[in-house]
């Protein structure tokens, strides 16, 4: 596992950044851009990368916002804070260093965790043609607001695959934006959902062995090895 610190950056500084292989490791491998919940940091989820192909280079990225003891993407919607530009702003970041460190790799997919689902989301949304697949854990869709960033129309004609896994009795999701992002992943992507009892706002190991297979079907050049640690 190495590490990337803070670098010039045409638009902003690149986030501090987690990678699973070195840089002489990464070419031609398709990548995997994790992003993190609210007030977790780019370690939270490198706990995972045991359960996802072995083809894929995995770069976990810290939020731009230091909150409590981690780090957060944007206020929390019931946040008098909150504002669709704030998600479009961190967002646009991440664009734009993904842009940065794409060139060697054979595809992008995304993978949020809770709010780190919502910036993935807005990710596709902003650039439908740019990811192989995303996938979202115990998190959410935002509503557009007006937003020029998103193009839900052009989304909607890729179909892009979208896995989306949650428990029906996660505790920190309000239904309402349940509700929401379920009418939306349905309308603009090519949608796997899968529910889990007892996960509650949590990622389980049945999730990440769905999430191992939905990549090595939707991923171009991922092999179908089964899981073997």
């Amino acid at each position: 596992m190495t590490n990337l610190s803070q670098s010039d950056h045409s638009a902003a500084p690149a986030p501090v950044v987690v990678w699973s292989k070195p840089e002489n490791e990464r070419s031609g491998s398709p990548l995997l851009v994790m992003l993190h919940g609210h007030m977790a940091n780019e370690e939270d989820l490198m706990g995972i990368l045991d359960f996802l192909p072995d083809e894929f280079t995995v770069a976990s990225v810290r939020a731009p916002v230091a909150q409590g003891q981690g780090f957060t993407w944007f206020p929390l919607m019931q946040d008098a804070a909150y504002s669709v530009d704030k998600v479009t702003d961190a967002v646009q970041d991440v664009l734009d260093w993904v842009d940065s460190i794409k060139e060697p790799h054979s595809s992008v997919t995304l993978l949020g965790f809770s709010m780190g689902m919502a910036v993935a989301s807005s990710m596709l949304r902003a650039r439908p043609a740019d990811y192989a697949a995303v996938v979202g854990l115990s998190g959410f869709v935002v509503p557009t607001d007006g937003s020029t960033l998103f193009h839900d129309s052009e989304l909607e004609n890729q179909r892009v695959p979208f896995f989306w896994g949650r428990d029906q009795e996660d505790p920190v999701i309000p239904g309402d934006r349940i509700e929401f992002t379920h009418a939306w992943l349905n309308r603009h992507t090519k949608l796997t959902k899968v529910l889990y009892a007892g996960m509650y706002h949590s990622i389980n190991a049945q999730e990440l062995g769905h999430v191992r297979e939905f990549l090595q079907m939707v991923v171009p050049g991922v092999s179908r090895t089964p899981l073997s640690r």
